[in-house]
């Protein structure tokens, strides 16, 4: 690769590629397959070097709910500002923390009433794993270390986290430094056969694990799901039934549940967490990406008042033994309460419904593409994979895909054969109908070269 000398004189997508080691990339591909350089953005549209707009169909990988520069998020920030910066969440506490706590465990209507803050989705997922096999320990069942999740299921990419990932690439990388874990069958509505629905599919998942239970419950410390949606696998979607059954299993046989809400919580699936949907709680709840709407680096893991007291000693190591420099920090709990004020004020949740109407009216014309198959919606995202037969290189589509929206106007990311939208919520109906419009295009352009 070249090395740029002065860096002034260089492009922007220049200067990233000598600096900058992108996340889940091959860098030698930019080499034929340019950076897009974004400078501005502003509600659902971002804006390139030569100010061409972008519409964020992906919400920036699944962050932003209330657009860029949002106003009232901007001005959160910058009262912040002026107050405190950081102080470290050991031995100290402030105002934003506190606030974002009692919040967030009154929308769990006091179910959830203890949190921990991190700073990333997969962060999240380490805390509730290790939380649980801590609590095991201090139960005095220090056999019960083993963790369950699904196939084609997605928890982040440090070690604990990727242990509990059902991501062939990553496990093919880093396999040799992971945990041994149990992996069982996904609920994904689209196995179900001729004559069977979702819950069919989501009761034959549940028999499965019930058997796994049945014979390992002794040693197994909590199984993780990301409910009704596997985001990163596929936009795979499930019954709330399954997490009813899971949610019965656990009590049953002891096991905690994790639900990791990183993804489709925050709104998402059309209810503030997703867990709602099947009327269940979990022992543990992950939120990440859109809690701070998209602005900050925040995560979180709430958990039951039974787990907390478990840790309540005199003795030290009894304590919970995790934390990072920036754990709740005050900038990003004060754009999380931004949002939380804007869903309440603004009615986020019941606006969405007409959204995600129009959502599915933008994307009538994919039901009826002999290509596509699995159309599928949940709340604000909207899925649909394109037939393996329609597909002249399966390895190359995404690409082209992606590089075929972005010269429509619009940023999408498929996932193999699967595209989806996931947008923020200010998108307007006129907005809406345009981002369909200009998928299809894209598709088709993509598919016919």
């Amino acid at each position: 690769m070249k090395v740029i000398s002065d860096l002034n004189q260089a492009t922007l997508v220049d200067r990233s590629l000598t600096a900058v080691w992108h996340p889940c990339t091959q860098m030698k591909h930019h080499e034929t397959f340019p950076l897009v350089a974004i400078t501005k953005g502003q509600g659902a549209w971002l804006y390139d070097e030569q100010g061409k707009a972008l519409l964020d169909c992906i919400s920036s990988w699944w962050t932003n709910l209330f657009g860029h520069s949002n106003p009232k998020i901007n001005q959160a920030i910058t009262q912040q500002l002026e107050k405190i910066e950081h102080v470290m969440l050991a031995g100290f506490t402030h105002p934003p923390v506190v606030e974002l706590s009692e919040k967030l465990a009154a929308l769990t209507e006091g179910n959830l009433g203890h949190v921990f803050y991190a700073s990333d989705g997969a962060s999240a997922v380490e805390i509730a794993l290790k939380m649980s096999h801590h609590f095991w320990q201090l139960s005095g069942k220090p056999e019960k270390k083993k963790f369950v999740c699904l196939e084609n299921g997605y928890h982040g990419e440090t070690l604990g986290a990727l242990a509990v990932t059902d991501v062939a690439i990553f496990r093919d990388a880093y396999g040799s430094l992971l945990q041994d874990v149990y992996t069982v069958s996904s609920p994904d509505a689209r196995k179900a056969k001729k004559g069977e629905s979702a819950e069919d599919v989501a009761r034959e998942a549940a028999k499965v694990l019930e058997q796994l239970f049945a014979t390992e419950h002794e040693h197994i410390a909590a199984i993780i799901i990301e409910p009704l949606v596997q985001c990163a696998g596929q936009m795979a979607m499930h019954s709330p039934e399954y997490l009813r059954l899971v949610k019965d299993l656990c009590e049953r046989y002891q096991i905690h549940l994790i639900a990791d809400e990183i993804a489709v919580g925050c709104g998402r699936s059309g209810r503030f967490f997703a867990c709602e949907h099947a009327g269940i709680w979990p022992d543990f709840l992950t939120l990440s990406k859109g809690i701070s709407g998209g602005y900050l680096p925040l995560s979180l893991c709430m958990t039951t008042d039974a787990i907390y007291r478990a840790f309540y000693s005199d003795q030290a190591k009894h304590g919970f033994l995790h934390s990072h420099s920036y754990t709740g920090n005050p900038l990003a709990c004060s754009a999380a309460l931004a949002c939380l004020e804007i869903f309440e004020t603004e009615k986020v949740l019941e606006k969405n419904i007409a959204r995600s109407q129009d959502l599915a009216k933008a994307f009538t014309w994919a039901k009826a593409d002999e290509r596509i198959e699995h159309w599928r919606q949940q709340g604000m995202i909207l899925a649909f994979d394109v037939k393996p037969s329609a597909l002249k290189n399966a390895n190359v589509f995404p690409r082209e895909m992606f590089t075929k929206s972005l010269d429509e106007g619009v940023l999408i990311r498929p996932i193999g054969n699967t595209v989806y939208v996931m947008p923020p919520y200010v998108l307007s109906t006129q907005e809406t109908e345009q981002m369909g419009q200009a998928v299809q295009r894209a598709l088709n352009r993509a598919l016919n070269g």
